[in-house]
């Protein structure tokens, strides 16, 4: 991937009278892979994910968390600035390689926007550029999974072709 990529993203939320989002422009955003140099502006941001998912809030956790993925080499971050280069969102990616399709399929894991940010188009370049680093890299297929009631990603995810997997459930198993 380029050191950069810059996307006008879509707005996320459409403005409507029943919109939940504050009128807002699109703004320009720029998605960069993140490195260990952007540990900063990851950190939060990793910290209000897991805030999102009800999680308490741990910054020093989240650290760890994120040093532990640059140290292993194991993820591919992307970073959203905005214009103003402050860091409102980003995105975490797993390979996981398929037998059944005989190629490499990455796990769109973690994708999350500050929410003074949302509606501006982060999100969706977000989802744009990891479908670009996924071609990149040879990838072969892209999933993700999202909370049944999060029905303004679903709307996202649908508008930029991504496909409900009506085959597979998904089952959990804590170790």
């Amino acid at each position: 991937m380029s050191p950069e990529l810059v996307l006008l993203g879509e707005p996320l939320c459409r403005q409507t009278e029943a919109s939940s989002c504050p009128k807002a422009s699109l703004a320009m955003i720029t998605i960069c892979p993140a490195t260990e140099a952007h540990l900063d502006d990851l950190v939060p941001l990793v910290d209000g994910y897991r805030q999102f998912y009800r999680q308490p809030g741990d910054v020093d956790g989240a650290r760890r968390f994120m040093n532990e993925r640059f140290a292993k080499g194991d993820a591919h971050v992307l970073l959203a600035l905005d214009e103003n280069d402050r860091a409102v969102g980003f995105a975490q990616l797993f390979p996981v390689p398929s037998t059944t399709g005989l190629a490499s399929r990455w796990i769109l894991n973690d994708l999350f926007v500050m929410p003074d940010a949302r509606c501006r188009g982060a999100g969706s370049a977000l989802l744009e550029a990891s479908r670009e680093l996924a071609r990149q890299h040879g990838v072969a297929q892209l999933m993700l999974r999202t909370q049944v009631e999060n029905a303004t990603a679903k709307a996202r995810y649908h508008a930029l072709g991504w496909q409900r997997d009506e085959a597979f459930d998904t089952y959990l198993l804590a170790v």
